[in-house]
C-alpha cells in the first residue's frame, strides 16, 4: 500500500516543498541584487568624489555632473518599462528577469574601466545598464500572473518586493565598507559579481509557468491553476489588447499616480542620502552608508508584515479588495506627508535621521497597496499595467537627483530642507488621487469570457480574484 503524500488539509505540499515559495524567495534575491547594483553607484561617487585625510579625491565632479550621472540610469530604464510589459505577457517574465540582470551585472563590472576613461561613458553604460534592467519590474507581473493564486498575491509580491529594500539595506553599508577597505572599484566588481551567481540559479531553477515544472506537485499545479482560472496570455496580439479602455482606466492612473509619487520619494533619498549624511551630518562614508540603509531596514520588515496582514483581511472578508489597497495605500502616503516634512524642519541629527527613516520606511505599506494593485484589476495584463506605470514612475528617478543637484550647491541645510519639502508635496498629492480614483475589482474590459465546459463561468472566476 502506497504511503500517501505528505500535504496539507487542504491538498497543499508543506510551506517548504510549495514551488511558488521557490519562486518567491528567488525573486526576492533577484530584487535584493538589482537594488545592490543601483545602490552602489550612490555610495561610489561619495569616495569617487571625496578627500579622505591626505588622500586627494579621484575625480572632480561637480554636483550638477553628479546629479547628471546618478539619474543617468534611469534615461535608459524609463524606455524599456513598457516593452518588459509586452515581452512578459507573451513570452514570460522568468527569462526577461534573468537576462535583464545578468546583462545590467556585467555592464556594473565594467564601471571602474569606463570611470577612469571618461565620464561621459560612464553615462553611457549606466543608461544601458537602465535598458536591460527595464524589463524586471515589468516582468515580475508577468510571473506572478501565472504563479501566484489570488488569496496569496499580496504576500508573495510583497515578499519579492523587499528583496529591493533589503538589497538597499546591505547595499549602502556593504559598499561603503568595500570602499573603505578596497577602494571604490570594489563597489562596483562585487555586486556585480554576485548578480551573475543569482542570474545562473534563476534561470536554471524556475520555470516560465506551474505546468513546466518537473518539480511541482499535482496537488500544487492544480491548486495554482484552479485559483487563477484563465489567463488567456497567447491568443490575441499586441494589436488587439484593450489598449483604449487600459489607457482611459482612472484605476490604472490611480496606480501610476502612486506608483510616481512613492518613487518620487523613494528615489530622492536613494540617490541623495548619502550625500546628505555627508553634507550636512557630517559623517564619514562608513557612517553615513551604515545609516542611509536604516530606512530600508525599517521598510523591509513593514513589507513582510503587511504583506500577510493584507491577505489576511481579505480572506476573513474584514475588507474588501479596494478597501484595503486605499487604506494601506492612502494611510502610508499621508504619514510619508508629515515625516518628510519634519525632517525637512529639523534641526537636530537624530531628529533628521528619524524622520526620514519614518518617512521611507511606511512606504512598504503603500507598496501593498498600489505594486500588488494591477493583479487585482487585470491580472492578464498586469505585466502591461506595471511597464505603464513605472514607465512614468522612473521620471522621478531622472528628475530627482538632478533637481537635488541644481536645489544643494553650498551644501546646506537650507537647500535640503527644499529637497524635503518637495517631497513631502508629492506624497500627500498622491494619497488624495489614489483615494478618489483607486480600485480592487476586476475591471470590465479585462473579464475573460469562458464556457461552461472549462468548469468556469465569470462569477466564479471574478469572485476568486
Amino acid at each position: 500500500m502506497d504511503r500517501p503524500p505528505e500535504n496539507h488539509s487542504d491538498g497543499q505540499p508543506p510551506f517548504w516543498k510549495q514551488r511558488r515559495n521557490l519562486v518567491a524567495f528567488l525573486a526576492f534575491l533577484g530584487f535584493f541584487n538589482v537594488y545592490t547594483l543601483r545602490v552602489n553607484l550612490s555610495v561610489g561617487i561619495v569616495a569617487m568624489t571625496s578627500s579622505s585625510g591626505t588622500k586627494a579625491s579621484e575625480f572632480d565632479w561637480s554636483p550638477e555632473l553628479r546629479g547628471a550621472i546618478l539619474s543617468s540610469f534611469f534615461y535608459g530604464y524609463i524606455s524599456t518599462q513598457l516593452i518588459g510589459g509586452l515581452l512578459g505577457t507573451k513570452i514570460g517574465g522568468v527569462k526577461l528577469i534573468g537576462y535583464g540582470v545578468l546583462c545590467t551585472a556585467f555592464l556594473t563590472i565594467l564601471t571602474p574601466m569606463a570611470a577612469r576613461y571618461s565620464v561621459y561613458l560612464v553615462i553611457v553604460l549606466r543608461v544601458i545598464e537602465g535598458v536591460f534592467e527595464g524589463v524586471v519590474y515589468p516582468g515580475i507581473h508577468a510571473v506572478w500572473s501565472r504563479w501566484a493564486p489570488p488569496a496569496e498575491r499580496t504576500r508573495l509580491g510583497s515578499f519579492a518586493f523587499s528583496g529591493s529594500f533589503v538589497g538597499t539595506v546591505f547595499g549602502y553599508p556593504l559598499c561603503g565598507w568595500l570602499a573603505e577597505k578596497y577602494g571604490w572599484p570594489s563597489t562596483f566588481y562585487v555586486p556585480g559579481l554576485v548578480a551573475i551567481i543569482w542570474c545562473v540559479v534563476w534561470l536554471t531553477c524556475i520555470t516560465e509557468s506551474p505546468a513546466e515544472d518537473k518539480r511541482i506537485t499535482k496537488e500544487e499545479l492544480n491548486y495554482i491553476v484552479d485559483s487563477i482560472g484563465p489567463t488567456d496570455n497567447n491568443k490575441i496580439s499586441f494589436l488587439n489588447y484593450p489598449w483604449k479602455d487600459i489607457l482611459t482606466s482612472m484605476p490604472v492612473w490611480a496606480i501610476t499616480c502612486a506608483h510616481f509619487c512613492e518613487n518620487w520619494g523613494f528615489y530622492t533619498l536613494l540617490t541623495q542620502l548619502p550625500s546628505f549624511m555627508n553634507d550636512v551630518l557630517k559623517f564619514n562614508i562608513g557612517k553615513g552608508s551604515l545609516l542611509s540603509a536604516l530606512p530600508y531596514l525599517v521598510m523591509s520588515i513593514i513589507l513582510q508584515i503587511s504583506g500577510f496582514f493584507v491577505d489576511w483581511l481579505r480572506k476573513n472578508e474584514i475588507l474588501t479588495t479596494t478597501q484595503v489597497r486605499k487604506i494601506f495605500n492612502c494611510g502610508a502616503f499621508v504619514s510619508q506627508t508629515f515625516f518628510m516634512y519634519l525632517a525637512s524642519t529639523s534641526t537636530s541629527e537624530s531628529g533628521s535621521i528619524i524622520c526620514l527613516t519614518l518617512a521611507v520606511g511606511l512606504g512598504a505599506f503603500a507598496w501593498s497597496g498600489f505594486s500588488i494593485n494591477p493583479l487585482d484589476i487585470a491580472p492578464q495584463y498586469a505585466s502591461i499595467l506595471l511597464g505603464i506605470s513605472n514607465t512614468f514612475a522612473t521620471i522621478p528617478g531622472i528628475v530627482s537627483p538632478m533637481l537635488a543637484g541644481i536645489i544643494v550647491q553650498n551644501k546646506s541645510a537650507e537647500e535640503w530642507h527644499w529637497v524635503f519639502l518637495i517631497s513631502s508635496c508629492i506624497y500627500l498629492f498622491g494619497a488624495v488621487f489614489y483615494a478618489i480614483f483607486a480600485s480592487g475589482e476586476r475591471q470590465p474590459w479585462a473579464i475573460i469570457k469562458t464556457d461552461e465546459k472549462n468548469g468556469h463561468d465569470n462569477k466564479t472566476f471574478d469572485a476568486k480574484v
